[in-house]
């Protein structure tokens, strides 16, 4: 062997420690955060964190530069797609009660690099997430006041032409963050009184516009005098509608903050849905009076409601509008601020991250390093940075995670493993065994049992048509159909988004490769329907699964293809850095290391008969290579 080169135990090893998976016992509801978010607390979390400025900017925008009036149905249709994510968010809230939101739920069912380098993504989100909301909330204030901050800025600081920086340091919006901060800081129940406030006068100022709209609305704007309801046609409604799906970002932090609701099982995803149903609602009726008030074509994209007032000889209506929009972005900062700090405990905790990050202050239990430290770093940024070439990363990011927890709920549905506490020492059934990667997983839930079908197993009414599949190698077709389910997903979206122009190929080859992918794409799922699933009465369950989680895969591949070339060399450079940091410290310090064996563990599973799949399977390792007992734990007697 050539000096250097690693060895093929080394690799192995190496791949059995990034795919290594979170064990789901360590999911209880133990917490040194204090539990004491109601449903109302969670849900108006959500409300604050998706109707933002975008409720004041966004809609103007899409009416006048993409839909026309017809952006009422691009709203409504980014909602349905934005639920097929809150689903799944929903589902993985209810069953893993622990801070952590997308990052953890790959964790659990996808493998310990893959959760890594979706917490690094979301770190980054949040930070310039949190920054261009400064940003836009400095920008809003200033304007109100006939843009006096910026000139004095300017006129005593100066004007920077240094590239990627901002044009003048903007000592507002930071100042606004580090204030954010520390209200944060001082606990959950101090975060979520003041999102209470600023939630409710901005709900009660989207009621006013919404009353008053419907007095002042002018049926005639949405007709053919004015360009008619979709003066740009079905093209138009799905760019607005990709577009208009960014305005529903933000119900995660719900899910961030499962480790300290009081109820996460009923809470979280209660929650997701009211707030998901209140934003929805907010958006299409705001955009409906929006577009009857005023002709869709003389509206002003940066200040559309507060000018359609005054257009109409309403001025004071506009200073009204402008409380609700400071009100919605102050709610937004608080969702950044109380987010990002709970994912980066999380990758602490588990030791993926550095463990200063992990303390929890004693009286506001609360990770009071991570908030101080990234409250600054997110201050900093918008006080130096031009984010105009960043905040596409917002949406890489987040589609991302969306994909990953889709993902990972197909995983786990035909997975035997629960997400309850193992039983303990007293109970006469065994220790079940740790699995430490995503194929072992899956190919442990395929194996056969005569007395009940367990998750994994093809359903028994299928197998008399489809008892060929099982002929593979345990859980192989499950695996084989999730593979194929991504990469027909990514396939379709490339075509779908790119034509058969960009692509370079004749009509009837892009037809057929089309249909081809399609065909996978469905015979993937139906693969998946005729598997037995995990069921679970007392925990909400996403419907129709696979179908759900597939449809918005593709969703976000197609969103994701959509954003520019330099946003994905950004976002590589961004994933080449992540992987630095988890090579360098997040592999050796992981908390899993702790219940590895020394050296490259010989493992083999045998089948033995039993009423159960877990006294059906055990593990046979060589006597040299058992890893060491943990506390409190007897030694289990070797199998014969």
């Amino acid at each position: 062997m050539a000096l250097g080169l690693p060895s093929a135990a080394g690799l192995a090893r190496l791949c059995q420690r990034v795919n290594r998976l979170k064990r789901l016992e360590d999911t209880t509801m133990e917490t040194s955060l204090r539990r004491c978010l109601s449903t109302l607390d969670l849900t108006l979390l959500g409300v604050g964190a998706t109707v933002g400025s975008g409720l004041y900017v966004l809609t103007g925008t899409v009416a006048k530069e993409i839909t026309g009036p017809a952006v009422v149905v691009a709203f409504g249709v980014a909602a349905v797609a934005s639920l097929l994510a809150a689903l799944c968010y929903a589902e993985f809230g209810a069953r893993v009660h622990r801070t952590g939101s997308a990052y953890l739920f790959t964790y659990v069912s996808m493998g310990e690099l893959w959760a890594f380098l979706i917490g690094w993504n979301l770190v980054l989100e949040y930070v310039i997430g949190g920054a261009a909301v400064a940003r836009a909330w400095s920008g809003y204030l200033d304007a109100m006041f006939d843009h006096q901050i910026r000139n004095f800025t300017e006129a005593h600081i100066g004007v920077w032409q240094v590239p990627f920086l901002a044009r003048y340091p903007d000592i507002l919006a930071a100042s606004i963050l580090l204030l954010a901060s520390v209200f944060v800081s001082c606990g959950a129940q101090v975060s979520s009184w003041l999102n209470h406030t600023f939630s409710g006068i901005s709900m009660l100022v989207i009621l006013f516009v919404i009353i008053l709209g419907f007095i002042l609305a002018r049926p005639h704007n949405w007709g053919e005098q004015e360009g008619g309801f979709a003066p740009f046609g079905f093209s138009g409604i799905m760019a607005g509608t990709a577009t208009c799906f960014y305005a529903f970002v933000g119900f995660d932090v719900i899910s961030a903050s499962s480790e300290e609701a009081r109820n996460p099982k009923r809470a979280v995803p209660l929650a997701i849905a009211i707030s998901l149903g209140l934003a929805a609602s907010a958006y299409i009726l705001v955009s409906t009076v929006l577009t009857l008030m005023m002709p869709w074509h003389s509206l002003d994209p940066d200040s559309a409601l507060a000018d359609a007032f005054y257009q109409r000889g309403y001025r004071w209506a506009g200073f009204v509008v402008a409380t609700g929009s400071i009100c919605a972005m102050n709610t937004v900062l608080l969702s950044n601020l109380f987010s990002l700090p709970r994912i980066i405990y999380a990758m602490a905790v588990d030791g993926l991250f550095f463990q200063a990050f992990a303390y929890v202050h004693p009286r506001t239990q609360v990770p009071l390093v991570g908030i101080l430290v990234f409250g600054v770093l997110t201050a900093s940024v918008a006080l130096l940075l031009d984010l105009e070439a960043l905040v596409q990363f917002l949406s890489i990011g987040t589609l991302l995670a969306y994909t990953f927890v889709a993902i990972s709920v197909i995983v786990l549905r035909f997975q035997k493993v629960s997400l309850s506490s193992s039983p303990s020492p007293a109970s006469p059934r065994p220790a079940p065994k740790e699995y430490n990667s995503f194929s072992d997983r899956i190919e442990l839930v395929g194996i056969e049992q005569a007395l009940a079908p367990e998750p994994g197993q093809l359903r028994p009414v299928l197998r008399p048509y489809l008892g060929f599949l099982d002929r593979c190698g345990p859980g192989a077709a499950v695996t084989w159909a999730i593979c194929i389910l991504v990469a027909s997903a990514i396939t379709l979206g490339g075509l779908l988004i790119f034509g058969d122009s960009a692509l370079h190929l004749p009509r009837w080859g892009y037809i057929l490769l089309l249909l081809l992918c399609s065909v996978m794409f469905l015979l993937s799922v139906l693969v998946l329907g005729a598997y037995q699933q995990q069921c679970q009465q007392d925990t909400f369950q996403i419907p129709l699964v696979p179908l759900t989680p597939a449809l918005s895969v593709l969703l976000n591949i197609c969103l994701m293809l959509k954003l520019s070339y330099l946003t994905w060399v950004r976002f590589s450079i961004w994933l080449l850095i992540g992987l630095t940091v988890y090579f360098c410290y997040g592999i050796w310090h992981s908390k899993e290391n702790r219940r590895e064996p020394p050296g490259l563990t010989a493992t083999r599973y045998v089948v033995f008969p039993s009423g159960s799949l877990e006294g059906t399977v055990q593990a046979v390792q060589l006597p040299s290579e058992a890893p060491a007992q943990e506390p409190g734990h007897a030694e289990q007697p070797s199998s014969p």
